[in-house]
C-alpha cells in the first residue's frame, strides 16, 4: 500500500522540497502525493522524473491532483 502525503494549501517550492525529502527517505516503492495547484503537479512531476521515480497516475478530483510516483 502506498504512503500518502497531502501537501495543499502549501506555496511552492514546499510542494516539491516536502516530496524530494519523503521519495529520498523511502528510496523506492510507492508515494501518494496531493497537491492543490497545477504547477505544484507539474513541479513535482519534473522532480520525480529527474530522480529516476515513474509516475504512474494522476487524479484531478474537487481542484486537487493526487499523483502516484514509484520506483522499483
Amino acid at each position: 500500500m502506498a504512503e500518502q502525503i497531502d501537501l495543499c494549501g502549501l506555496s511552492c517550492p514546499l510542494p516539491v522540497v516536502k516530496t524530494k525529502k519523503r521519495l529520498v527517505e523511502l528510496q523506492r516503492g510507492l508515494l501518494e502525493v496531493i497537491v492543490d495547484t497545477a504547477v505544484a503537479q507539474e513541479n513535482i512531476i519534473r522532480m520525480a522524473k529527474n530522480n529516476g521515480w515513474k509516475v504512474d497516475t494522476i487524479i484531478r478530483q474537487d481542484g486537487k491532483y493526487q499523483l502516484t510516483l514509484s520506483k522499483k
